[in-house]
């Protein structure tokens, strides 16, 4: 489910305890944070951070700067569908 990989790893706890003493007021403060900053995991921020770079340096050092970002970030997959993609489903 959608709100149990928002709480793994919110303070600490595991998504059961987080499930159990979060509220619902929390948890949807937490969702908007999410959205405006990204992983909660330190680990997957500068990675990602270092993909970018080397993703915009690839592109521009490239004949067909065809690099993408998921292509330096050997612990995330790319999702199956972008966001506009899936949105336009939804409707």
């Amino acid at each position: 489910m959608w709100h149990e990989l928002v709480l793994c790893g919110i303070g600490g706890r595991t998504i059961a305890e987080a499930q159990q003493r979060l509220s619902y007021t929390e948890f949807c403060s937490w969702m908007r944070y999410r959205r405006k900053r990204g992983s909660l995991h330190l680990g997957m921020r500068v990675e990602r951070g270092a993909a970018l770079l080397a993703t915009l340096y690839a592109n521009a050092h490239s004949k067909n700067g065809g690099h993408k970002l998921y292509d330096f970030m050997p612990h995330e997959e790319e999702p199956a569908v972008t966001l506009e993609q899936a949105m336009a489903t939804w409707h």
